[in-house]
């Protein structure tokens, strides 16, 4: 990158986090205003159709803030829906995939996504995926409401052992120890930061359920 082009990136960057922060405060503010309520729900294709802006947000926000699940910057809130639609929606469908969401005050603040499309030979296994809560609703116990959830909907599909990956040093990662999931192994160099290119480990768990 070239010394003419920095600033413009700088001053791109520094307008795109600006309007960050002020959705943050917004959605901190009416999380605030419902703190006690909160539902954990399981949307079906048709309802992930209807919440895509939604969903486009909460994903866009987390990304932004650094969370690794599988993006890097440049991501645009129509990256964010793309995903939703091209991924999950997909899966949901061909009931592969479960998605929860929480909500706080009736908006969705956070998800998580339950893998069951495992091979004939892990008919017992499922994989938690891309647990996300707005930054600025956390610190409220809807990570935990949404594992408790994910982990009970589990049980009742027949799986006993749940597997999931997490950046290593990440803050999910003490959360997931203190569910009770257990590490098997660190992979280093595994994916790439999302804001720099570096490469970051990440650390494989497992729950027996």
């Amino acid at each position: 990158m070239s010394s003419v082009e920095r600033p413009r990136t700088e001053k791109v960057h520094h307008a795109c986090f600006l309007g960050l922060r002020v959705e943050r405060a917004r959605l901190y503010r009416w999380c605030m205003k419902d703190e006690t309520h909160t539902t954990i729900t399981l949307l079906s294709a048709a309802d992930i159709a209807a919440s895509l802006g939604e969903l486009g947000v909460l994903l866009h926000a987390c990304v932004h803030d650094g969370a690794s699940i599988g993006f890097v910057l440049p991501f645009t809130e129509q990256d964010s829906e793309a995903y939703w639609t091209r991924k999950v929606l997909p899966a949901v469908r061909e009931n592969g995939l479960l998605l929860l969401v929480a909500r706080r005050g009736g908006a969705i603040a956070g998800s998580v996504q339950l893998d069951c499309d495992t091979p004939p030979n892990q008919p017992h296994r499922a994989e938690v995926r891309k647990l996300l809560v707005h930054p600025g609703c956390r610190g409220q116990g809807l990570a935990r409401a949404l594992m408790a959830e994910v982990e009970r909907r589990a049980r009742g599909l027949g799986r006993s052992l749940i597997t999931l990956d997490t950046r290593t040093g990440d803050k999910a990662e003490p959360l997931y120890a203190s569910l009770g999931y257990k590490t098997a192994g660190v992979i280093p160099g595994y994916c790439r930061d999302p804001f720099e290119a570096k490469l970051d480990s990440t650390t494989i768990m497992f729950k027996m359920l």
